[in-house]
């Protein structure tokens, strides 16, 4: 089947929304493609500061900008996001189909954007050189990586350019001469973004907040849509940037909210269960590992677990057994925090208010106290709140299910002329009924399944995650280097099946 097609599968057994209705087609054809005089009253002018925008390069729309100074007490960080608020107003058809999908979702062959394309792409999308609205969280951050203030401001902005993750490494971590030639207007101020980070991160670090290291393939298409290649997707030191500064923002919205006893829909993340923990512990033991932290463990003994295994050959799985033991972060009215980042404060999502629903009800909640001074008239019942909370979580675990069954079958489809090939491959799991094995330099992984295993009869030992041959006392290891040949895809069920080769 074309990739087109199983998308298109996808988006109706998924239940996605596609077509607009035409209110909404209506609404968005009204607003001007430029900013009118009357929307920028009462806005401070940012358009000579030096906002860039920051992503991959494959993004399609751009939410955020930064910039950063050095002061004498640490950094004033600049974090302007598109204004969307100012354009789907609450009730509106908009905002009412906006809701509805939740989120935006991005396929290889196309996007379901949660606004009509003339708004992502075009009138809030930070594009370069053009003006735009937005809402600018302006922080004081001290050299230990604390917000010491913060403020935030309506806005107008110009991108002064837009860069990718590879470009910012190149310009401050290897330090390319040729692309620094080329931003050299931005040098002194991507390099005070670096040095920000640095301390960040070791703000980060000492709060114990957890780095999962769960490695994520991207697919690479040809012109044709054709798959080129995989490759492995690094989240290097220019991701995590961005992702700090984000979380910064992320965090000082979420305060400004409820210093202001404004209705907040707060991004949480649980720790584990009393269940999940006493699972976790009892694979841990099969190890010879121990997780401290008794009954309720933080974040930081996960961090120091992590650490203690990073070496291990089965780290792999012992993170993701680690990963699984914890719920994922979701919306919530209530501030339990998150797990996760090691923040107890009043964390939120504000800084991508073009693909999610829930940063658009946090700058309305803010843009509302900047023009009012509190949060009288921006009303929302408790039942309400809940109801969004619990709808943004499933619109989003809803993308991520269509995106994780999309991968799958791109991945059978790339391996369908090459059954009966052999691949160099390790052991990347060891089970009952077979072995799950991940080719080298593809990341495709598949099933040996235990009767593929002919030779001999094979005894699953879960303390040392081995199969061992009764009579040869052949064994097949944990991580251990094997040669498979493939024998079968099964791209309706997302199966890959192999034998040893």
């Amino acid at each position: 089947m074309a990739l087109n097609l199983e998308i298109d599968t996808a988006i109706y057994k998924y239940g996605l929304p596609m077509e607009w209705p035409d209110a909404v087609i209506s609404e968005a054809n009204q607003l001007s493609s430029e900013i009118l005089k009357k929307d920028k009253h009462n806005r401070i002018d940012f358009r000579e500061h030096p906002l860039i925008t920051i992503d991959d390069s494959n993004a399609q729309d751009y939410d955020d900008a930064v910039c950063c100074q050095r002061t004498p007490s640490g950094w004033k960080l600049l974090v302007a996001i598109a204004d969307v608020s100012a354009y789907v107003i609450s009730g509106s058809a908009l905002d009412n189909e906006a809701c509805l999908r939740g989120n935006s979702i991005y396929f290889p062959d196309r996007v379901i954007p949660m606004l009509p394309e003339s708004l992502s792409n075009g009138l809030c999308s930070l594009n370069p050189q053009e003006d735009r609205l937005c809402l600018v969280c302006e922080m004081l951050i001290d050299k230990k990586g604390e917000i010491a203030h913060s403020r935030f401001i309506e806005g107008i902005m110009r991108s002064q350019a837009r860069l990718t993750y590879d470009e910012l490494a190149a310009i401050v971590i290897m330090r390319d001469t040729d692309i620094r030639g080329q931003y050299k207007a931005f040098i002194p101020h991507l390099e005070e973004l670096y040095q920000l980070y640095k301390i960040l991160k070791r703000a980060r670090v000492r709060r114990g907040a957890i780095q999962f290291n769960q490695a994520e393939t991207r697919i690479v298409f040809n012109s044709e849509k054709k798959i080129e290649h995989l490759e492995l997707l690094v989240r290097g030191d220019a991701q995590q940037m961005i992702e700090e500064y984000m979380i910064a923002a992320n965090v000082a919205a979420g305060r400004f909210l409820q210093e202001n006893k404004a209705p907040i829909l707060y991004r949480t993340h649980d720790g584990p269960t009393a269940d999940k923990l006493e699972n976790l512990r009892t694979f841990l033991r099969r190890f010879g590992i121990r997780l401290s932290g008794g009954e309720y463990p933080k974040p930081a003994h996960y961090t120091a677990l992590l650490k203690r295994v990073a070496k291990r050959a089965d780290d792999h799985l012992i993170e993701t057994a680690l990963l699984r033991s914890l719920s994922r972060a979701v919306y919530h009215p209530k501030n339990t925090g998150h797990f996760g980042l090691s923040l107890n404060c009043c964390y939120t999502h504000f800084t991508s208010p073009i693909r999610r629903y829930p940063d658009l009800l946090i700058q309305r909640g803010i843009r509302h106290i900047i023009r009012n001074g509190n949060c009288d008239g921006f009303n929302m019942k408790a039942e309400r709140l809940k109801e969004l909370s619990t709808h943004c979580s499933l619109t989003e675990c809803r993308a991520d299910g269509v995106m994780r069954d999309i991968i799958y079958w791109l991945k059978c489809e790339y391996m369908v002329d090459k059954v009966g090939k052999t691949f160099p491959a390790k052991i990347k799991a060891v089970t009952s009924f077979g072995l799950f094995v991940e080719l080298d330099d593809i990341y495709i992984e598949g099933l040996v399944h235990i009767s593929r295993l002919y030779n001999d009869y094979y005894h699953f030992d879960p303390i040392h995650h081995r199969l061992q041959g009764k009579r040869n006392r052949r064994t097949y290891q944990l991580s251990e280097s094997i040669k498979v040949r493939l024998i079968r895809i099964n791209s309706q069920k997302r199966k890959i099946d192999f034998e040893p080769a």
